[in-house]
């Protein structure tokens, strides 16, 4: 789906970019940012249901995310890192626990009990594939939330300028203890070039937090993103961040 740059809900040309820069410091997320507010990931089609790996098919027997469980661990900064597929039986009590933080909660709006961030994992593990969940493990351990969606299959692709395989993802750092240390920055960059590298058709990878969440955009800019424009979004204003094949050594 290809939505016209004349698009409303776009505020500012795709090419412009703010250049901002900020301490590490600051510059790290906490939680970036509730994806039901822009369907981000969620707008599953009536596909085959994801199997026990957390992969599906979509039409024509293909997998929209090419088999992402199989990617492997990357060499990232602060270790080896590994996006592994929520399984709902082991992973659901410590995604609560995380979506319960306040922190978290203020942008994530997934508190309360289990069965909250339980129906919202299962629109993705059921559906045809397009949205992937994932936790970020790091030498062993989780410490992190992911979602890695087919942006260009979303109810998202109407706000923006989509093109064919544009790939979205959203991300909460978990652990308090990791929070504040530029980890969050690191692990944006690492996992989208791992996505590029993964994923030959994908020329870019969007994001779209919410304007408020200054470190949380901040985070994306040190990873290489370009603020390309305002997105009105349900429920929230939005940065509309695009990382580019062509730009990857460069930004």
């Amino acid at each position: 789906m290809s939505v016209q740059p004349t698009d409303p809900g776009v505020h500012s040309s795709t090419e412009d970019t703010l250049d901002l820069r900020l301490p590490d410091d600051f510059v790290e997320l906490i939680a970036c940012d509730r994806p039901e507010a822009a369907g981000g990931g969620l707008g599953q089609g009536a596909g085959q249901p994801m199997g026990g790996s957390g992969q599906g098919l979509g039409l024509g027997g293909h997998d929209l995310l090419d088999f992402l469980a199989d990617w492997g661990p990357v060499a990232t900064p602060v270790g080896g890192f590994q996006l592994v597929p929520v399984r709902l039986e082991r992973d659901l009590p410590l995604l609560a626990r995380w979506m319960n933080d306040p922190a978290v909660a203020a942008f994530w709006s997934l508190d309360g009990p289990e069965s909250v961030i339980e129906a919202h994992l299962r629109a993705q593990l059921d559906g045809d594939g397009r949205s992937l969940p994932c936790l970020g493990v790091v030498g062993g351990v989780p410490m992190s939330y992911w979602e890695i969606y087919r942006a260009d299959l979303d109810p998202l692709a109407r706000h923006y300028p989509a093109r064919p395989h544009d790939t979205g993802v959203h991300i909460l750092i978990g652990k308090v203890a990791d929070r504040a240390r530029g980890i969050g920055s690191r692990l944006l960059r690492a996992v989208s070039d791992h996505i590029l590298d993964h994923r030959p058709a994908c020329a870019r990878v969007v994001a779209e937090p919410d304007l408020r969440n200054t470190p949380c955009v901040a985070a994306f800019l040190s990873a290489g993103f370009r603020l390309t424009g305002e997105l009105d979004l349900p429920g929230k204003r939005a940065a509309l961040m695009i990382r580019d094949r062509a730009l990857r050594a460069l930004l």
